[in-house]
């Protein structure tokens, strides 16, 4: 197929893309998000991470609670001594209990342990949340913005392809020159080249689309409503994401958590204190002689007391504080990192309006350059490199408003995100919000041994 033949095909299929797009039904911002939150697999991979470590709280209370068994054995014997034959035959059943009454505060601080473990597991998925709510952001106006690029580096083709048949036209009447269709070539040429470039990016933008989204983008449409919170100082910005960011919570949770590990580490130097007590009955059957039944019960008690222990027990309690001092600042980092973000994606704002305001103007003063110099050229005082020069400059500023709208729109969700408001909640999806908070609850108060609990 000839370069022309090539350029025509892609033109009709971008029109047959573009036309189904616009005869299906505009897809929201707030759909798209809504769609990816159901459907979106870490998600509920965060979900069921946070009940299984809720799971940890029943074990850490298991250990102050009794064990009960039962057993039930039995035996048969036989020997035979100067040709006399004899067996006998006995079976035994019994019940154990064994609990600890008393181990120095070390159940406690496990429980306590669990408990800031579950809480920061569920701040996990607030922050899982956010991460692929603003995902899938970046990845809708990555289509929508893409496919600007494309219609418009799809016009810039069709632009070029009529300035090399006015070049032509021009050097049959004797009033252009090889030149003037040299250059018309070599930018058609790589006019064709950055639509192919912009085609292949939104295939895969779309891509990524489906990803997150479990579904193809239709027709997009980002206008949405979600400026309104966005506060009106940075100062208060950065105090709401240092009072609710979920990484900074987590953080917060994980500093309580090592604290109550220090804590069971130190209590591994004091005493502990079980109880346990057991009631059997035996049946035995000798042969010769007649059955007997025994029934048995015992209670006893056991202290111990840490002496030695190879040094075991100190490693971990310097271990233990160690990890809680490096939590404190983990969450100093915590802190940095979200006051970084909340200043980063307000600067995007700001720089993403200026170059609106910019590119605006650009675009504006870009077309009435382009119409003037083709005028000119058609006149014999500008030449065709002059109007493809001018052209290219409009494009480009296009091509900058188009960026700079679609970061505006990402800066803004950046900055929920970094504020710790881009969930479910706080955008008012109409989704149910995934959350371990109830089956915690549920799990807190379980001692039967259970193979499910209902939320």
């Amino acid at each position: 197929m000839s370069f022309r033949g090539k350029l025509v095909a892609s033109v009709l299929a971008l029109a047959v893309s573009a036309f189904a797009v616009s005869g299906a039904q505009a897809q929201s911002i707030v759909q798209a998000l809504t769609a990816a939150y159901d459907h979106a697999p870490d998600l509920k991979s965060a979900l069921l991470n946070a009940k299984a470590s809720a799971e940890n709280i029943a074990l850490a209370e298991a250990a102050r609670r009794p064990t009960i068994g039962a057993s039930l054995s039995g035996d048969y014997s036989w020997k035979s001594v100067n040709g006399s034959f004899g067996d006998s035959r006995s079976l035994t059943a019994g019940l154990g209990y064994d609990q600890t009454i008393f181990d120095n505060g070390k159940t406690d601080a496990n429980i306590e342990a669990a408990r800031a473990s579950a809480e920061a597991a569920e701040f996990q998925i607030r922050s899982t949340e956010q991460d692929i709510l603003l995902k899938v952001v970046q990845a809708y106006m990555a289509v929508y913005s893409g496919r600007q690029l494309v219609a418009l580096r799809n016009e810039n083709t069709r632009f070029y392809s009529a300035q090399l048949q006015s070049s032509n036209d021009r050097l049959d009447v004797g009033e252009g020159t090889r030149i003037d269709v040299a250059q018309a070539q070599a930018r058609l040429a790589q006019g064709d080249a950055a639509y192919r470039a912009a085609v292949s990016s939104l295939q895969t933008s779309e891509a990524t689309f489906q990803r997150y989204v479990g579904a193809a983008p239709q027709n997009l449409s980002p206008t949405n409503n979600f400026a309104r919170l966005i506060p009106n100082s940075l100062a208060t910005a950065i105090a709401e994401a240092e009072a609710g960011h979920p990484a900074i919570l987590a953080a917060q949770a994980a500093i309580r958590y090592a604290q109550a590990s220090s804590d069971s580490a130190e209590a591994a130097f004091g005493p502990s204190a079980s109880i346990s007590g057991s009631l059997g009955k035996a049946l035995t059957s000798p042969s010769p002689g007649a059955s007997s039944s025994t029934f048995s019960g015992s209670v006893g008690f056991k202290i111990s007391v840490p002496i030695y222990a190879g040094g075991a027990i100190g490693a971990n309690v310097r271990k233990a504080n160690i990890n809680h001092i490096k939590s404190e600042v983990d969450a100093m980092s915590a802190y940095d990192q979200i006051r970084e973000a909340v200043i980063s994606a307000w600067a995007g704002i700001q720089s993403a309006d200026a170059q609106i305001s910019s590119g605006n103007a650009a675009v504006s003063s870009g077309r009435t350059v382009v119409e003037g110099v083709v005028q000119e050229r058609d006149l014999g005082t500008k030449t065709t490199l002059d109007v493809l020069n001018a052209q290219a400059d409009l494009t480009s500023a296009r091509e900058t408003l188009i960026n700079a709208t679609s970061n505006k729109v990402i800066a803004t969700f950046s900055l929920l995100a970094a504020m710790g408001h881009l969930t479910a909640s706080d955008l008012g999806l109409n989704v149910e919000v995934k959350s371990a908070v109830r089956y915690t609850q549920a799990v807190d108060d379980v001692w039967a041994e259970l193979r499910s609990v209902s939320e």
